[in-house]
């Protein structure tokens, strides 16, 4: 079985690894700004879109009054942030294989 979770570090030496000619410090930089850059559009609400790879876009949850199963009790529940994943179809062939 494939290990599902992906570590910085090892994004990192695979990148090193298939580009030689670039600086292991360059690429940490060059993947951190990245990283940076995809964090502020999702804060101002815009849509990150890596071709051929995925989609993260933002959304709100509007407030509503949900029910506790347990008391039967309604409860406010306030408005909130979340994030919509969604890979291409490509890459999710590949996952799957």
């Amino acid at each position: 079985m494939k290990k599902l979770s992906v570590v910085k570090s090892d994004l990192i030496k695979e990148l090193a690894k298939n580009y030689p000619n670039f600086l292991k410090k360059d690429l940490i930089k060059l993947f951190d700004i990245a990283l940076y850059e995809m964090k502020d559009a999702l804060k101002r609400g815009e849509r990150v879109e890596l071709r051929d790879l995925f989609t993260i876009e933002p959304r709100i949850q509007k407030a509503r009054i949900s029910r506790n199963p347990k008391t039967n009790e309604n409860i406010n529940t306030p408005e909130k942030k979340t994030i919509l994943f969604k890979m291409s179809k490509e890459w999710t062939k590949r996952v799957n294989e």
